[in-house]
């Protein structure tokens, strides 16, 4: 494993009915960071992820979490990690508190009401506490489904799609809850479709197209695949939804105009 790296893949492949969905994917996301995993539907982002989650075998690669081999040491892995899929998993007929303590009960956890508690002020949900999480909005059964994630302190936190379907403010939430996460060092592997999710939370990107992780690298690492335009004396740094387009439909421009459009905007 990488020295400082939680999670590493290695040729990792996966088919469905003789149809490859993963086709040889290495990865390296370091300890204490967030990860974007970024492709469009159907690249392959989910399924990486249950077999990162021990959900789903591989057919060939091999892929560590935490130091632990997920298919031969499967049982540590889980001890390790949380996973949040793409739809709330919270119970609408309990409190926010119920809930909770539901999942610290469950866990074997001493003192669930006390875990409880420090998850509902640390993810801003105090006062609805005692709500049927059913009136929640959508931000905050997000919020619920993360913290409710997140008893026992696992070191990795797997968030597939966590802002599918979110309004904007709600997406924010989630941003900030992340954001928070990363700061207390946990490592998060994030996948998502949303360009802008992955250009304001990530250390890292890579992106996932058919099967095949076509680039992996920092923010500005990944600018600088495309040349700078060049505008009337002004320089326009590609954005990542220019790279993302440009490196999945193969044109070295991302489908820019090729015709100069004056600007007075200064160089961002």
């Amino acid at each position: 494993m990488s020295a400082g790296a939680a999670v590493v893949t290695r040729g990792i492949e996966k088919s469905f009915k003789g149809v490859p969905v993963l086709r040889g994917v290495d990865l390296d996301v370091d300890a204490g960071s967030i990860f974007a995993l970024l492709g469009s539907n159907g690249a392959g982002k989910t399924t990486l992820v249950r077999i990162l989650s021990t959900l789903l075998k591989a057919d060939a690669g091999t892929a560590e979490v935490n130091g632990a081999d997920v298919a031969s040491r499967s049982a540590e892995v889980r001890e390790s990690i949380s996973l949040t899929g793409q739809f709330a998993a919270v119970d609408d007929v309990l409190t926010g508190r119920e809930n909770l303590v539901l999942v610290a009960r469950l866990r074997h956890l001493p003192d669930p009401r006390g875990i409880a508690d420090e998850l509902l002020a640390r993810f801003a949900l105090t006062e609805a506490a005692n709500r049927r999480a059913g009136t929640y909005s959508g931000g905050m059964r997000r919020r619920l489904d993360i913290a409710m994630s997140l008893i026992g302190d696992p070191p990795v936190v797997f968030l597939d799609e966590p802002t599918t379907g979110l309004d904007p403010q709600a997406r924010a939430e989630v941003w900030a809850t992340v954001e928070q996460l990363a700061g207390r060092g946990t490592t998060v592997l994030l996948t998502t479709q949303y360009l802008d999710e992955a250009e304001q939370l990530a250390d890292r990107i890579a992106i996932l197209h058919e099967g095949r992780i076509l680039v992996s690298g920092t923010l500005a690492e990944l600018k600088r695949l495309l040349p700078v335009a060049t505008v009337e004396y002004v320089e326009k740094q590609p954005s990542l939804e220019e790279v993302f387009l440009a490196l999945v439909s193969g044109t070295p421009d991302g489908g820019r105009s090729p015709g100069p459009i004056p600007s007075r905007k200064e160089p961002r």
